[in-house]
């Protein structure tokens, strides 16, 4: 598994936020649900993305070796005056500016506080571009948007999401995640439009206290198929097992075990 580049990750964070952007200013209801975090609106979920790009601004800009709260960052929550898009956008635009700027400036090595056994401000680089691509998911779900994500990225995001879990089996002993064991069962996930190049097919052995897993082609008792970001939207819960173009082969109930328990915190 190799790493995409620190300004690749940069210049991501940097693209989300601009896609971003535009669902805020596409004239969508900021009030309405979002779908796949009911407890949000629209508004919600982007002063929450907004709000942690922040926090990561904050802890890579002061080269933090300790978690710093939230109600130590100036504007974390967003502008004051909600339901005003304009602000909002404007908003956001100086937050992408910001954390941006404190990451390529820092560059991946730099020593930066972290919480998951990875203290530089690379892993916050590959960690919010991440979040930021599924949270713009999220949102353009919520607003009937169209959405795309480039497919270097996206395969980096499902080893991310398997080392995440990796890492709240380890570490998080009540986690759900805990319950990922299964002897003898495997998942396979398999991109059907992307070349040999990207190797966009994973293996994920449930066999021991830990899941194992590493890309290519290998017989699972179940596989998950169809385009890369599709999968990836599927692996992450954001779209359903029926979403036409994904198929499931085998034993389905051992994909849905995987995505009841595959979280964490």
């Amino acid at each position: 598994m190799t790493l995409l580049a620190h300004d690749r990750y940069c210049d991501e964070i940097a693209h989300q936020v601009e896609q971003l952007r535009s669902v805020v200013t596409s004239g969508a209801d900021l009030s309405a649900t979002v779908p796949t975090c009911p407890d949000w609106s629209l508004e919600d979920l982007v002063r929450h993305m907004g709000g942690a790009l922040r926090w990561v601004d904050a802890l890579v800009r002061s080269r933090a070796q300790e978690n710093i709260p939230a109600e130590r960052i100036p504007l974390a929550g967003g502008p004051e005056e909600r339901g005003d898009a304009a602000a909002l956008e404007k908003w956001l635009a100086q937050t992408g500016d910001l954390v941006v700027g404190a990451l390529r400036e820092a560059g991946p090595d730099a020593h930066v506080w972290a919480w998951a056994g990875v203290s530089n401000a690379g892993f916050w680089a590959r960690r919010m571009a991440h979040e930021i691509t599924v949270h713009r998911a999220d949102a353009t779900l919520a607003a009937g948007l169209p959405y795309e994500v480039a497919p270097d990225v996206a395969a980096d995001a499902v080893d991310e999401w398997l080392q995440i879990v990796q890492w709240a089996q380890r570490t998080l002993p009540k986690d759900p995640v805990r319950e990922l064991r299964r002897p003898g069962a495997s998942i396979h996930l398999h991109a059907t439009d992307t070349g040999p190049a990207l190797d966009a097919e994973w293996l994920i052995d449930l066999d021991g206290e830990v899941i194992d897993w590493r890309r290519g082609h290998e017989k699972a008792t179940v596989a998950l198929r169809g385009p890369l970001t599709s999968v990836l939207l599927a692996f992450y819960r954001r779209l359903p097992l029926d979403t036409p173009g994904l198929e499931v082969l085998g034993e389905r109930e051992l994909l849905e075990f995987w995505l009841e328990r595959s979280t964490f915190g």
